[in-house]
């Protein structure tokens, strides 16, 4: 069962890095899990003209040759696959890691990604709409002997997946709207946006969004996993706009505890290469955990 439940500061690798072939992208798992990461999760862009690999596929593949990190999907976007199949792909996925596996997931924000493989195009609205239900059913599956949904972009009538989950599988949703940011703080365990596409103000924002709707709703917002990716690149120059985290060791330091001070507690860095995995594990991650000890700081009152 997964561990990253937001009452430790987490660091996972993987994520947003392009262009890997499968061997690559092997090789940064495996040092991830050797090097004490958290996490290693894989993005969903199917189309396009850089090297991909499925993430659904791919990780089942990963568990197998890593111990302990936890794989995630960061994250699956819906239009791809009826969430039917999502629920029994990572119910496999989960138990052949051995209780590994996060769920993330996404209404999908890349329209042409979608209808260049004929999917349907849906607005916004259709979006959060199909979210909704995808968690209702998926959540059923998981759940209930039988399900039966009759939704407005999704529905299954009388399904059923055996073996169910032994336990709760953990849903991240990638939200940044107002109305997706509401439904992530109503029904979702964690929350992972990207911080370089929304910058630290907004971000602040969107996790107060996200923690209110959870009041709103009575769950208590400890309970939601506040994630987010960042790109980062040690030793190269610091651009404005980027969207990265860049330059010498102490600079990214810097740069990743202003990001915990919005109240992040999982740090999912996206690396290109084992090298600099290897850097950022044994001089970076140390010395951001260190200065939040120092400073008396639980990672869910982090900031």
């Amino acid at each position: 069962m997964s561990r990253l439940d937001g009452s430790r500061l987490v660091f996972g690798a993987g994520g947003a890095v392009s262009g890997l072939s499968a061997s690559q992208t092997l090789d940064l798992a495996q040092s991830a899990d050797e090097l004490g990461y958290d996490l290693f999760s894989l993005s969903d862009h199917l189309h396009g003209h850089s090297r991909t690999v499925e993430p659904l596929s791919a990780l089942s593949w990963l568990a197998g040759q890593t111990r302990r990190i936890e794989l995630a999907t960061n994250v699956l976007a819906l239009p791809y696959r009826p969430p039917a199949v999502v629920a029994k792909t990572a119910e496999t996925l989960d138990r052949v890691s051995g209780g590994r596996f996060v769920l993330g997931l996404g209404g999908g924000g890349y329209d042409e990604e979608f209808r260049a493989f004929g999917l349907p195009d849906r607005t916004p609205g259709q979006k959060i709409t199909g979210q909704r239900e995808a968690i209702t059913i998926i959540r059923g599956l998981w759940s209930n002997e039988s399900t039966t949904v009759r939704g407005r972009e999704f529905s299954v009538d009388g399904a059923r997946i055996e073996p169910r989950p032994d336990h709760p599988i953990p849903i991240w949703l990638g939200s940044y709207g107002p109305r997706a940011l509401a439904l992530t703080g109503e029904l979702a365990d964690g929350w992972l946006p990207s911080v370089g596409r929304i910058g630290l103000e907004g971000a602040r924002r969107m996790r107060e969004s996200v923690l209110a709707a959870a009041r709103d709703a009575g769950r208590d917002p400890a309970a939601i996993t506040c994630a987010c990716n960042v790109i980062v690149r040690v030793g190269a120059p610091p651009q404005p706009g980027a969207g990265a985290v860049a330059g010498g060791v102490q600079e990214v330091i810097d740069q990743l505890l202003q990001i915990l001070a919005v109240g992040f507690t999982a740090l999912l860095l996206a690396i290109p290469t084992v090298a600099q995995q290897e850097l950022v594990a044994r001089e970076i991650i140390p010395a951001v955990r260190a200065e939040v000890a120092a400073r008396g700081l639980p990672p869910t009152h982090v900031g």
